[in-house]
């Protein structure tokens, strides 16, 4: 008989993606997660298999909430104006809590950059075109760019995200905002 789950699944998986979005990968030990999500080693390996397992439930998890900000961004009707706006939303929880900074995809993108992780490469690459075909769309917006502008654009835009949560782990809410606006300035 199978013993029943004493704790919330998704409440666990969010203490391990912050402590993963926090530390990353490598540096998160499983005595770490034991801690901070409250439930043995027996339980995390027989919800999530290994520790790889968990860090892609965390990615899901997190790609999840990003989603309502990215539905956001779609749902608009302003092109730049959105995108810029989305911009600000990605950052904001940055300044909201000590914990994390930075988004959780583009740390996980910096510190796999170098690995051959199948399964990581595949979540990270299907949330960047996927945030990309949204900027293309917004930027079509405008009758008056060519093809060839928009997918420019659409290139720096998601270069400057990616330098953007990088930069929100440790520059101040004013350069942040400094960044956006005058990434946005010549658009």
């Amino acid at each position: 008989m199978a013993r029943t789950k004493q704790y919330n699944e998704t409440e666990v998986v969010e203490k391990a993606m912050t402590l993963f979005w926090k530390n990353g990968y490598e540096t998160t030990s499983m005595q770490m997660l034991e801690k901070a999500m409250g439930i043995n080693k027996f339980s995390i390996y027989s919800s999530f298999g290994n520790k790889h397992g968990l860090f892609l439930e965390s990615l899901k998890l997190y790609q999840s909430n990003v989603n309502k900000v990215l539905e956001k961004l779609k749902k608009g009707h302003d092109g730049i104006e959105d995108i810029k706006q989305f911009f600000y939303d990605s950052v904001s929880s940055s300044f909201k809590n000590d914990k994390v900074k930075g988004c959780f995809v583009t740390n996980t993108y910096n510190e796999f950059s170098e690995k051959q992780d199948e399964c990581i490469t595949k979540q990270m690459n299907q949330f960047m075109d996927n945030l990309k075909s949204i900027i293309i769309e917004k930027l079509k917006m405008d009758p008056s760019k060519s093809e060839d502008t928009v997918t420019k654009q659409a290139n720096y835009l998601l270069l400057a995200k990616h330098g953007l949560a990088a930069a929100a782990r440790v520059n101040t809410k004013q350069e942040i905002e400094d960044y956006i606006e005058m990434t946005f300035k010549n658009l």
